[in-house]
């Protein structure tokens, strides 16, 4: 069970803070639902609204917020991943793979996702080719995630995120 003030994942939505926990019988958003029933009350970081979702069996994905080495660590080990494009005529496939491999919620098969995606789009420009919605779309949500769990981690403005990345990867690459 998470604690009040806790940073965790939830679903897509991203980073939220466990703001307290509440029952139907103590919150009329959510009459008509099992009134013993117990919620977590979550603030997203990044979005306005409040979530109310069940502390017992969620039926949305939540985990916490990985820490600041682990960040530093997927950050680190981003010049080895071996990002490929995934290419298909099907649209539905492309979501279909897309959504697999966002819906694990680990931050490692974001990075590589994001990587694969930008591979994609590199190998769209150099053919003079039109990047594809569909990438576009999962590239922007899949970067949002990161970004959201990487700048809370590491304590950092979300704005700030990318220029980390590149800084600590040119960092690496230099002798002491």
């Amino acid at each position: 069970m998470f604690q009040i003030g806790d940073l965790v994942i939830y679903g897509n939505t991203g980073v939220c803070r466990v703001e307290g926990y509440t029952t139907p019988k103590e919150c009329s958003t959510l009459k008509g639902m099992e009134e013993s029933r117990q919620y977590y009350v979550l603030s997203p970081v990044y979005q306005n609204g409040v979530i109310y979702a069940p502390v017992e069996n969620p039926k949305v994905f939540m985990r916490a917020v990985i820490s600041a080495d682990e960040a530093n660590r997927l950050i680190d080990s981003m010049p080895s991943v071996d990002a490929k494009a995934f290419h298909s005529s099907k649209m539905q496939e492309l979501k279909a793979h897309y959504q697999a491999a966002s819906n694990t919620h680990k931050c490692a098969d974001l990075v590589e996702l994001s990587m694969s995606i930008y591979a994609k789009k590199q190998y769209a420009v150099q053919q003079n080719r039109k990047f594809g919605q569909v990438d576009e779309h999962y590239m922007k949500q899949t970067e949002e995630m990161l970004y959201g769990e990487f700048a809370t981690a590491l304590g950092i403005e979300k704005a700030d995120v990318p220029t980390y990345i590149e800084d600590r990867l040119r960092g690496a690459g230099e002798c002491e």
